[in-house]
């Protein structure tokens, strides 16, 4: 069945609603830099609505002479600004059109001036849209950034709401999205819907259970409101991670140029730029330093094409780089650019070492301990107070572990509760001593035959070489001698009887 709703006067903003707007949003400004927040707002960038051209597959919104259809079996809330001409109007089995005052529909008659012919114009199926799609959702500080289009850079798991957030669907739309998640609960600080909006839990429960809920939030999985926020001035983490595969399903990666790419924390894709990790001690405060960054650097024109986010994440520890032995917190800060090509990258590194010389000069006052820089151009280093402590500390970490370990085995051999296994040694061909040699040999003791070694017909039958006059005279087989012991050959350039070595 479909329905029409006319929207309630007092859900939409009056005059003095929209002039004490601006102090609102400066409260909520300061409250998310003293109680450290990373992102006020969390805005959902699709609608359901009647005049929005993309919601149709004409790209046009339908006039007088068109056929108007909605898909026959699927659910959607639509939202109707003003009034409109129909020739015909095709509705689902199940739906609701939200008006506006003064909104709604009439028959044209097909004769509406410059409609043209007439087309049939069909509303796009808005099921597939999904909660944790990075692309469909719009982080700003204020609501003032929201509507001048001043978004801020996240990685992909914190471009989705995270618990400490508020959900803004806009006042003057409706939508439809599906919450499914690995868990049953989707948290976050609060939701607003149609202007108004819900930080209880029982409120927004209630809100769901009714016919527009129903329709504009679908899936296993629902959300929750009446959190707190983030109350750590260091920051909190996001919390998202748990759906990762789901968020970065939705993500489509660019091809990149540069020599060494980077994947930082949270983030589904490789990027060109610099990643910066800062370790952080008692006094820290996230959102002070991410303003002092702001007024000492992204101010210049020089870094006008930066952008960077700067958030608390989870980090898997090494000793010596090599062992992982945990994770703790630190702070991640992303700084990308807007370079192309063998350039990538060149203007956020360049900007991420103006920001480590103030950490190592500033750090002791900013709650800073260490900061470590990685650019995808292949350059590295740790830099800040107490440089190198992380890993010194590890690698001391890791050689204490390695000394008890080897004493506690060396204690439970000595003891006989762990036995060594015996390693068998390969066998290896025997080899004949020396005095078996002679007994078995053909040179034997003296007397005994003589080892020729190999017959060498050339040598042993001279009868068989074509004659030569020198080659088997008396004066070279006088040369050669044979005895017990072997084969003697004897030098006829030296004369025994011109040297005597006897003295």
């Amino acid at each position: 069945m479909w329905f029409f709703k006319q929207r309630s006067p007092r859900s939409s903003l009056g005059p003095s609603q929209i002039n004490r707007m601006p102090k609102t949003q400066d409260l909520c400004l300061l409250f998310c830099l003293v109680a450290g927040t990373n992102a006020c707002y969390k805005q959902w960038i699709p609608d359901t609505n009647y005049e929005n051209e993309s919601n149709w597959n004409t790209g046009v919104v339908p006039c007088g002479n068109d056929q108007v259809q909605f898909p026959a079996h699927r659910k959607v809330s639509v939202y109707v600004e003003t009034t409109h001409s129909v020739q015909e109007l095709r509705l689902p089995v199940g739906g609701e059109f939200i008006l506006n005052s003064g909104a709604g529909f009439y028959v044209g008659g097909g004769q509406e001036p410059g409609c043209g012919a007439g087309a049939k114009a069909q509303f796009k199926d808005s099921d597939s849209l999904q909660w944790w799609d990075p692309a469909l959702w719009r982080a700003a500080a204020s609501l003032d950034d929201l509507e001048e289009g001043r978004p801020l850079f996240s990685v992909h798991e914190e471009s989705v709401p995270c618990w400490y957030d508020d959900v803004i669907f806009r006042a003057s739309s409706s939508f439809r999205v599906d919450t499914t998640s690995r868990k049953p609960d989707v948290p976050v600080k609060s939701v607003s819907v149609l202007g108004r909006m819900f930080n209880r839990k029982a409120e927004f429960s209630q809100y769901l259970r009714s016919r527009s809920g129903r329709l504009q939030f679908h899936g296993s999985s629902t959300v929750s409101v009446g959190g707190s926020g983030c109350a750590d001035p260091s920051g909190c983490e996001c919390g998202n991670s748990a759906n990762r595969e789901r968020i970065c399903a939705t993500v489509t990666c660019p091809p990149l140029t540069c020599k060494k790419p980077l994947r930082p924390e949270g983030h589904c894709c490789y990027v060109c730029g610099v990643l910066i990790t800062i370790q952080y001690a008692t006094g820290f405060n996230l959102q002070a330093y991410k303003q002092r960054l702001q007024n000492l650097f992204l101010v210049d024109q020089a870094y006008k094409s930066v952008q960077l986010a700067m958030s608390k994440v989870s980090k898997p520890q090494y000793v010596l780089r090599m062992v992982p032995f945990g994770v703790s917190a630190t702070i991640q800060v992303v700084i990308l650019d807007g370079e192309t090509g063998s350039e990538a990258g060149t203007v956020a590194e360049k900007l991420a070492w103006a920001i480590l010389n103030d950490a190592h000069s500033q750090g002791s006052n900013l709650g800073i301990s260490e900061a470590e820089l990685e650019a995808s151009s292949g350059s590295s280093s740790a830099n800040g107070p107490g440089v190198g402590a992380g890993a010194v500390t590890g690698a001391v970490f890791g050689i204490l572990i390695l000394v008890a370990l080897v004493s506690i085995g060396a204690f439970l051999v000595h003891k006989g509760f762990v036995q060594i296994p015996k390693i068998p040694m390969p066998s290896m061909p025997s080899v004949p001593s020396l005095r078996s040699s002679k007994k078995d040999g053909h040179i034997g003791d003296l007397g005994g035959p003589l080892d020729l070694g190999f017959d060498n017909p050339m040598f042993d039958k001279p009868s068989m070489l074509p004659a030569m006059p020198t080659l088997y005279n008396a004066e070279l087989k006088n040369s050669i001698s044979m005895t017990q012991t072997g084969v003697h050959f004897v030098n006829p350039v030296y004369d025994e009887n011109e040297t005597d070595f006897s003295v």
